[in-house]
């Protein structure tokens, strides 16, 4: 807004100057800053392309985010522990070692395909995300055999066969568990009350849970549907189309 023409080269010079600046920047890793300033340089390039496309519709400038829930680091910043079980982050925040639990063996891959490591904060906790360098290639056999997809309301999705698969509604069926979530949540709040009693955080943190499952259905739910649709022929799409929705 104030210095127009600066390129991503120039937001990753800043970050030195800001370091020197701000204590907070300081305690950060240099590949957190500059992992920051790609993630600034993404949001201006999309707005430099909207306004050149000249795109209808209302575009501002980028908003800068009031609640960060995520931290991102590339190569260095972090350690991964032996047995793979464990993983340190060594700048001067203080993280520390944090416990790995889940379900992935990370010694299939090797220490250099671990491009990047993000901490992401969820309702349910903190998940460790790795960017992992790997290459796939999948052998497909082309059926020669086309087929239309339609997604709408009545119908979660419809091909050009006349197969349908309904909509699972996970909302609709976990409406009243989160209005009455959100009632024990208002109940709780005190308007002249900062910061709010910790009954309050706890009522706040379960509706969120049940927002985040919520979520988690409908994504879970879209992949397998996805999955399915690549997956199955054209003759078979029906029957593996129910097996999806089920």
């Amino acid at each position: 807004m104030d210095n127009k023409g600066v390129n991503k080269y120039d937001l990753n010079k800043y970050c030195k100057v800001l370091a020197k600046q701000y204590p907070f920047a300081s305690q950060l890793n240099s590949s957190r800053r500059q992992s920051a300033a790609e993630c600034t340089w993404s949001a201006i390039s999309r707005f430099y392309e909207n306004c050149q496309r000249k795109i209808p519709g209302k575009r501002g400038f980028p908003r800068f985010k009031k609640h960060a829930r995520s931290v991102e680091y590339k190569t260095s910043g972090w350690k991964l522990s032996e047995n793979r079980t464990s993983i340190t982050f060594t700048d001067k925040n203080k993280i520390g070692k944090l416990k790995l639990k889940g379900t992935y063996d990370l010694h299939f891959y090797q220490l250099e395909d671990l491009k990047r490591v993000r901490i992401v904060r969820r309702a349910d906790g903190y998940y460790v995300q790795f960017c992992i360098s790997v290459d796939i290639k999948i052998e497909t056999k082309p059926t020669g055999k086309a087929i239309g997809l339609d997604v709408g309301i009545k119908y979660f999705l419809a091909d050009s066969l006349g197969n349908t698969i309904e909509n699972p509604q996970f909302y609709r069926k976990s409406e009243k568990q989160l209005n009455r979530a959100n009632r024990r949540k208002s109940k709780k709040y005190i308007s002249w009350a900062k910061p709010q009693s910790k009954n309050y955080h706890k009522a706040r943190c379960r509706y969120a849970r049940k927002h985040l499952r919520v979520s988690r259905q409908r994504k879970e739910y879209c992949k397998r549907v996805a999955y399915c649709v690549i997956q199955s022929k054209c003759d078979s799409f029906s029957r593996n189309l129910l097996l999806a929705g089920g």
